[in-house]
């Protein structure tokens, strides 16, 4: 959808375009407002079609002015809208069934109109309550097919709500029934109803100055009278049920109708509340979604960002404001926010001026209401209903990853059909679950699998030691995991790991990216520890989340369950890089190749870098060498410092740490003894990269490139040996690199 944001208001001025837009906003809230308040009361008889109209009107003036003061969304024009009238009028044809069902008493119309307030009054709080716990982001993750069953289906019921009145049908007719009988049609009603629909739907291809819905309306007016001259009974204002008569209550003056309504409170009782409880909650959350989905479209079209969590609060003001002075509830309007702001509108100043225009257009030409036709304002409202049918629902049918969402939109729109939109929305609730169960169950618990002869740890290892694990490393599996392990999920990693527990030893499962984790799967992981048991093999977690979304401690939940009790073959690591170093110690050790970090200091020929290396070149090196030792944690080297040394560890363990913003660090790699390190420095004279920290008691021998190139001048060999060796040792280094970016990009 793609709608033209104007540049500069109408008129040349900021003030001129909010005036503009808030009227032109009025011109097409009013009338569906109206069309809405009559479809809620009419079923009461027709003497309550005015009371209808007028509490369409009273609600576009209360909730125009409050929710636009008190919302978070400049511009967002708020109304009395469909699914206010779809879920209200369905609750008054529940009440009246109910009150048919006792054999005496029961509820009255008046009573009715009393349990409507208080529907209003209800849904207007638990919006402002939603508000103000911060259920505004909530509430937008409801899933789309949900949302569009549900809407779809109060579309659906509106046009079967106002076809009878479209065909001027007698009141308790069947549909299909009078659809099948010709003589019980009204041609009149019929032609005013049919000349407003065709007038909306080409209004837009005729001009955009003015609404579709006023054009409509204007056009079913001079329809109407103009048939007037063949049916004078039309021009007669009393009796006459094509019109919506005179503005007053049921037998008498609006306002005393109103002080009557709220006067009959004490007589309410707590079978009166359980039947409009769930209607307003249903009606809380609805109007919310609506909404808030007028809300994104506005920060889309206007680069803006609206505060959903204030929307809902004065959402919630407004339907209270509105409640209180008899108007029914509403919501945010997508038509007429739309049209306000392509009409110049850009502050809450112009939202504000549509429900001031509301109440002068009431003031002004409220006496005029009583000749709008029926059957124009049904036209109305059956255009509306079928653009609330979204067409895309049927191209989920294409394709068969899609064919669960069209079949939730189905059943939301017949349940909302064939029993109440009540429990439609207790079947979308259901439905919601299923899909967020499909979506968890469909993507994959397993984000990456990789070997241990693939991927290995930031320590480095020495020639010997890394043809072993190369060899020997595919007895570690390791599992990314990723989302939530619970009873849905659970069977897929059994199922991704079932062939690794019967040929590998240590299965490592990488918990940083786990979402939450249930007692089902914590069992799945106690089978998986059993059966690596039985071949002497071991469990191991890493990067368990101290705190995961739902509050849970994960390493605190594993102690309580059993899983990580003392006599269990079960590890934990705080990183994945602890976890495959501890593996790999555990290959070395059984290949005899695993070094003491306090062993003997190593000799100068015996550091890998040089060894083969004659007697005349070590004694040569042996003169530009510097010995020196280092306690743990102590920096060899920080990052930023200048020099050109190389450093051969003769004994313990050193790690290059890179320094990172807000006091952390990345671990890039680990040396071990008979290793170097600061190659780099050495090569290019550049400053340190990184930071070199001792992991324990460390001994180091360190040669100065410049001390290096004064001796290499004496021999002049040196040099070509010793870089020679360096090039081959990097190289070794990027091959293996290499491998392990190479797996990372195919698991």
């Amino acid at each position: 959808m793609t709608i033209p944001v104007p540049s500069a208001a109408p008129g040349g001025t900021h003030r001129t375009g909010e005036i503009w837009g808030g009227f032109a906003a009025m011109l097409v809230a009013l009338p569906s407002a109206i069309a809405f308040g009559l479809l809620i009361y009419s079923p009461l008889g027709p003497a309550y079609a005015a009371v209808g109209a007028m509490a369409g009107i009273l609600g576009t003036i209360a909730i125009g002015i409050v929710a636009s003061i008190f919302g978070g969304t400049p511009r967002l024009i708020s109304a009395p809208c469909a699914p206010a009238a779809a879920v209200m009028s369905a609750l008054v044809l529940e009440l009246l069934t109910h009150t048919t069902s006792k054999a005496e008493g029961g509820l009255q119309p008046d009573h009715i109109l009393l349990l409507l307030t208080l529907v209003a009054v209800l849904a207007g709080g638990l919006q402002f309550l939603f508000g103000a716990i911060g259920g505004g982001r909530l509430i937008k993750y409801i899933p789309y097919p949900v949302v569009a069953g549900y809407l779809s289906g109060v579309g659906v019921l509106i046009f079967l709500s106002q076809v009878p009145k479209l065909f001027g049908l007698p009141k308790g007719t069947v549909l299909w029934a009078g659809l099948t009988s010709p003589e019980s049609w009204k041609i009149p009603s019929l032609v005013v109803g049919i000349a407003t629909m065709v007038v909306m739907v080409l209004a837009s291809k005729i001009t955009r100055a003015v609404p579709a819905p006023i054009l409509g309306l204007l056009g079913g007016i001079i329809t109407y009278f103009g048939l007037g001259a063949t049916y004078p009974e039309m021009l007669t204002l009393s009796g006459n049920s094509l019109v919506i008569g005179p503005i007053s209550g049921a037998g008498g003056n609006i306002v005393s109708a109103f002080v009557e309504r709220w006067t009959a409170i004490s007589g309410l009782t707590l079978a009166d509340l359980h039947l409009i409880l769930i209607p307003a909650l249903t009606l809380a959350v609805l109007l919310s979604i609506d909404t808030l989905k007028t809300c994104v479209v506005i920060d889309a079209l206007t680069r803006s960002r609206s505060n959903s969590n204030r929307e809902l609060i004065g959402q919630g003001l407004g339907n209270l404001a509105s409640a209180f002075t008899g108007g029914m509830p509403g919501a945010g309007q997508m038509g007429a926010t739309l049209v306000n702001i392509n009409s110049g509108g850009k502050t809450r100043l112009s939202s504000i001026l549509e429900g001031v225009f509301a109440l002068g257009a009431f003031a002004l030409f409220g006496g005029l209401v009583a000749w709008v036709p029926i059957a124009g304002l049904a036209g109305i409202l059956i255009v509306v209903a079928y653009r609330m049918v979204d067409p895309n629902i049927f191209h989920l049918l294409r394709q068969k990853s899609t064919t669960f969402d069209f079949i939730v939109v189905a059943a939301v729109v017949v349940t909302a059909v064939a029993y109440n939109l009540i429990a439609a929305a207790g079947v979308g609730l259901g439905l919601a679950i299923l899909l967020f169960l499909r979506e968890q169950i469909r993507g994959s618990v397993v984000r990456r699998k990789s070997y241990g002869n693939h991927t290995f740890s930031k320590k480095r290892r020495l020639p010997e030691e890394t043809a072993v694990l190369e060899q020997k490393g595919d007895q570690t599996t390791i599992c990314q995991l990723q989302g939530s392990l619970f009873f849905g999920t659970t069977d897929q990693l059994f199922t991704e790991l079932e062939a690794d527990l019967k040929t590998r030893k240590y299965v490592i499962l990488d918990m940083r990216r786990v979402q939450s984790v249930d007692f089902t799967a914590t069992h799945l992981l106690d089978q998986i520890e059993a059966r690596l048991a039985e071949r002497k093999g071991t469990l191991i977690f890493s990067a368990l989340p101290p705190n995961l979304p739902t509050g849970q401690d994960l390493q605190t939940y594993f102690d309580q369950v059993g899983l990580v009790k003392p006599t269990r073959n079960v590890k934990i690591f705080d990183e994945l890089d602890d976890a495959l170093e501890w593996t790999e110690d555990r290959i070395l050790e059984e290949a005899g190749l695993l070094q003491a970090e306090q062993e003997t200091p190593l000799n100068l020929s015996e550091i890998n870098l040089l060894k083969g290396f004659d007697v005349d070149t070590l004694g040569a090196l042996a003169s530009c060498v510097e010995e020196r030792s280092y306690e743990t944690g102590q920096k060899v080297f920080k990052h930023g410092d200048q020099g050109d040394e190389i450093y051969l560890i003769r004994r313990g363990t050193v790690r290059i740490v890179l320094p990172l913003a807000g006091g952390r660090q990345h671990h890039l790699v680990t040396f071990g003894r008979g290793d170097f390190f600061g190659d780099m420095a050495f090569i290019d004279y550049a400053v340190r990269s990184a930071d070199a920290v001792a992991c324990a008691p460390t001994d180091i021998y360190i040669i100065s490139r410049a001390r290096f190139d004064k001796v290499a001048t004496d021999h002049p060999l040196l040099d070509k040996k010793v870089f020679w060796r360096l090039a081959r040792s990097l190289a070794i280094r990027l091959r293996q690199t290499d491998a392990e970016l190479r797996a990372l990009e195919e698991s």
